[in-house]
C-alpha cells in the first residue's frame, strides 16, 4: 500500500528530527539544518530536546499504526493530523519549509489512505 510506504518514511523523517533535535541539537549538522548560531544552540538546548521528544511521539504513533496493520487506520489518520497541524503551525510560527516538509507529505499520505492506495 503506497499510504504505509509513505506513512514509513513520515515516520522515519520524525525519528530524524527527534535526533537532530534531542541528540545533534548544538553540532554544526543540526545548526545547519535550523539556521542556528553555536550560541542560541546552547540557549535552547533543552527546549529543542523537548521537541525532539514531540516529534518521536509523533513517530511512534504513526509506527504503532502500521505495526498494527488494518486495525491501526485510527492511529495513522491521527497521527497524519498532527503531523499536518504542527507543520502548519511551525510554518506559520517559525519557518514556511516546514509545511512542505511536514504538512504536505502528511495531507498527500490521508489522500492515499482516503483512496485505499
Amino acid at each position: 500500500m503506497l499510504a504505509n510506504i509513505l506513512i514509513a518514511l513520515i515516520a522515519a523523517l520524525h525519528l530524524y528530527i527527534l535526533v537532530l533535535e534531542m541528540v545533534l541539537w548544538e553540532t554544526p549538522r543540526a545548526r545547519r539544518a535550523f539556521g542556528l548560531s553555536a550560541e542560541f544552540a546552547r540557549q535552547t538546548k533543552a527546549m529543542a530536546a523537548n521537541q525532539g521528544l514531540y516529534n518521536g511521539f509523533l513517530a511512534a504513533g504513526l509506527i504503532v499504526g502500521l505495526i498494527i496493520g488494518d486495525g491501526g487506520l485510527a492511529f495513522k489518520w491521527f497521527f497524519l493530523c498532527c503531523v499536518a497541524i504542527a507543520g502548519v503551525f511551525g510554518a506559520l510560527t517559525s519557518s514556511r519549509r516546514i509545511v512542505f516538509i511536514q504538512t504536505v507529505p502528511a495531507v498527500l499520505a490521508m489522500l492515499l489512505l482516503a483512496l485505499g492506495l
